[in-house]
C-alpha cells in the first residue's frame, strides 16, 4: 500500500482483542513514515504482533503541545504520520485534538482510518436507544462536581455513554443512583473484547449492588450506559390526538409554531410534524 505523502492517518487500534485490527490499519501503519503513539510501549507490542517495524514517537497529554509542531514540520516536508491512541480510535477521550486542528490550520489533509471504538461498541450491544446519544467521556473525579454534572443531564432524551474505571465505579454508581431515577435502564460494559468481557443490564437503583456482589465486577475498564428521558425510542408518526391537538393549534399559531409545540409535547421529530403542519395547512386553505 502506498500512502500519501505529507498526510495525517487517524487509525484505531483494537481496544482488547488484537484480532480486530483491520487490514487497511495493518497496511497503513506499515507504510507510514512515522507512528505517533500514546505509549510507545505499548504500540510496539501490537506492531510486533502484526510484524510491523516503524519509526515511533510518543504524543501523550503532557507532551503534545511539544511535540505538535515538529510533527506539522514533518508532515509539511512530505512526510506520512500515522497517529494511534493506546486502544480504540484516537482523540476519543484520548491525546490528539492539538496536532489533529495544527495539522488542519496548516493546510495538511487528515485522513481518517476507522475501526474499534468502546463508545460505539458498547452501544451495539446495549439494547439503548441509539439514534441518539451523547457521549461524556470521563466521569469528573470530585464527587461534588460529579453530581452537579450528572444533574445537568438528567432531562437527556439520548442515552448516556461514559468511560469509568476501576477506582471510581462505586462512586459513580451511587452518584447515578442519587441523580437518575431508580427505573432507569444501567448497562455496564466492562471490559470490551476482551477475555473477561462482562456485560450486565440493569437499572440505577440495582446497579450499585450488581457491583458489589462481584469482586470482578471492580476490576478492568468500563463503559456505563444510562437510558435517556423517556427512555423508548421518540415516535416517528403523529396519532390521531396529536393530529387534533395540531389541528387546534393551527388555527391561532403559525405552522412553524404549531409545529414546535407540538413536537415538544408528543417527542415526535420536528421535521415530521412541520409535514404534518403543511399538509393540514393546504387541505384547509
Amino acid at each position: 500500500m502506498t500512502l500519501k505523502k505529507g498526510k495525517l492517518y487517524i487509525v484505531a487500534t483494537p481496544i482488547g482483542n488484537l484480532d480486530d485490527l483491520t487490514y487497511r490499519a495493518v497496511q497503513v501503519l506499515k507504510s507510514a513514515d512515522l507512528v505517533a503513539a500514546e505509549d510507545t510501549r505499548h504500540t510496539r507490542g501490537l506492531l510486533a504482533r502484526y510484524g510491523i517495524q516503524a519509526r515511533l514517537v510518543s504524543v501523550h497529554e503532557h507532551n503534545e503541545h511539544r511535540v505538535r509542531n515538529r510533527l506539522v514540520r514533518i508532515l509539511n516536508e512530505g512526510e506520512s504520520v500515522a497517529l494511534v491512541s493506546d486502544a480504540g480510535t484516537p482523540l476519543i477521550s484520548d491525546p490528539g485534538f492539538g496536532l489533529v486542528n495544527a495539522a488542519s490550520d496548516n493546510g495538511i489533509e487528515v485522513i481518517p482510518v476507522p475501526g474499534p471504538s468502546a463508545v460505539i461498541c458498547a452501544l451495539s450491544i446495549s439494547g439503548l436507544a441509539t439514534d441518539r446519544f451523547g457521549f461524556y467521556g470521563f466521569l469528573p473525579r470530585n464527587r461534588s462536581s460529579r453530581q452537579t454534572f450528572l444533574g445537568t443531564l438528567l432531562g437527556e432524551h439520548g442515552t448516556l455513554v461514559f468511560y469509568e474505571s476501576c477506582h471510581r465505579i462505586v462512586e459513580a454508581l451511587e452518584d447515578f443512583a442519587g441523580i437518575f431515577p431508580a427505573g432507569r435502564k444501567l448497562v455496564i460494559a466492562r471490559e470490551m473484547t476482551k477475555r473477561h468481557e462482562t456485560i450486565v443490564r440493569t437499572v440505577v437503583g440495582e446497579a450499585l449492588e450488581r457491583v458489589l456482589e462481584d469482586p470482578n465486577m471492580r476490576k478492568g475498564e468500563f463503559v456505563l450506559l444510562v437510558e435517556g428521558e423517556g427512555g423508548k425510542r421518540r415516535p416517528d408518526q403523529l396519532s390521531t390526538e396529536h393530529v387534533e391537538i395540531l389541528e387546534l393549534l393551527l388555527e391561532e399559531c403559525s405552522v412553524k409554531k404549531s409545529s414546535e409545540v407540538v413536537s415538544r409535547i408528543t417527542g415526535v421529530r420536528r421535521k415530521l410534524v412541520y409535514s404534518a403542519a403543511l399538509e393540514i395547512s393546504r387541505r384547509k386553505s
